[in-house]
């Protein structure tokens, strides 16, 4: 079988690694030249929405998946003409819009925060009137690790702010004064089944993950797998979804989903009977979904603009590193270090060790 891969960066590379012991092979279309996933298959260089070489890589490939949600709709609808592509096109469009997503989870039942669309500055003003400071401005679609956001404290910061990011639809959250981010790892099948991962401690510094931990028999994990579960199910959705949780007042309130596997669930690699990448084409191939069980304690840290000593972090037990094989560039990701021991106490001492090699 082989598989098309909309985007061609690291997790469309670790997508690969983990399919070809299934026998698969893999095509990336991603207009970089230096797109790190092409060293484990081919690279059809193109735009997203160049319908010429769409046409080619859904006329080379069994099916088609996608490795991050900047891609159009438009170009997911378009190949499905010709190819089967999963997660569809509906679930992508509504998850690369912030407003469309929230608005889903309004629907649903799902607890959010207070949010507004924002089309103008006069919106934005009314908007802070309605839900008050501080509040989180984003752009509806694009926006990630920190980028097309804005916190606004005070009024001060509201003037000027929709042109500060680009005069684009916006959404405005109000401010969640919540007590811990959290994720879920959930899959889901072309049957409907679904299995999810143990939801997963994150923290973030300036809006791009540094920490993932992996929790175990966390308090909340029936509620995320219902939150999940009635997403994936009104969307149809097939492959890896990732939720990410507000932890308030002894509750969960949905922050954001997105249509892929995720940053979070990379400790799975080491950390879980199956990792969300092989349950990813195990989904979109139609084969059975393997267990999402731990093994150990583990957790995973990103390294953002270098990658520290190959031969110092290697050094270190239970660590396994994963090297992106991109040029470095400040707030850039360009690998992480999976970690697996047997304890949490082993787990936050080898943490610890690891934290030592990254440049502050």
């Amino acid at each position: 079988m082989k598989i098309g891969v909309i985007g061609g960066g690291q997790l469309g590379r670790m997508m690969a690694m983990a399919g070809y012991p299934l026998g698969m092979q893999f095509a990336f279309l991603d207009p970089a030249p230096d797109a790190c996933a092409q060293v484990v298959g081919e690279h059809i260089r193109a735009d997203y929405s160049d319908q010429d070489h769409l046409r080619q890589l859904a006329d080379e490939v069994d099916l088609v998946t996608f490795e991050f949600e900047s891609v159009p709709a438009e170009t997911v609808a378009f190949l499905s003409q010709f190819v089967p592509v999963y997660p569809c096109a509906e679930a992508l469009r509504v998850a690369r819009d912030r407003w469309f997503e929230k608005s889903m989870f309004k629907d649903l039942g799902i607890p959010t925060p207070a949010f507004a669309d924002i089309q103008s500055q006069a919106d934005l003003d009314a908007a802070v009137a309605s839900i008050g400071l501080p509040a989180v401005m984003k752009t509806r679609t694009l926006g990630y690790d920190g980028k097309g956001q804005k916190v606004l404290r005070e009024a001060a910061d509201v003037a000027g702010a929709f042109a500060e990011l680009g005069s684009v639809p916006c959404i405005l959250e109000g401010f969640v004064p919540f007590s811990g981010e959290v994720s879920l790892i959930a899959v889901r099948g072309r049957d409907g089944e679904t299995r999810c991962y143990p939801l997963v401690h994150n923290t973030h510094e300036g809006g791009i993950l540094k920490l993932s931990i992996a929790s175990k028999q966390h308090p909340l994990q029936a509620l995320a797998e219902d939150y999940a579960g009635r997403v994936l199910d009104k969307l149809n959705y097939v492959g890896v979804l990732a939720f990410e949780f507000f932890e308030v007042d002894g509750g969960l309130k949905a922050n954001e989903i997105a249509p892929r596997v995720h940053n979070s669930g990379h400790w799975t690699i080491e950390g879980a009977e199956c990792s969300q990448f092989e349950n990813h084409l195990r989904a979109i191939a139609g084969l059975p979904l393997g267990s999402t069980a731990t093994v150990g304690e583990a957790a995973m840290l990103n390294f953002i603009g270098e990658v520290p000593d190959v031969s110092a972090v290697t050094a270190i037990d239970g660590c396994h590193l994963h090297h992106y094989g991109k040029a470095f560039k400040a707030g850039r990701k360009v690998g992480h270090a999976n970690l697996r021991c047997a304890d949490r106490a082993q787990l936050d001492s080898t943490i610890a060790a690891v934290q030592a090699l990254i440049k502050a």
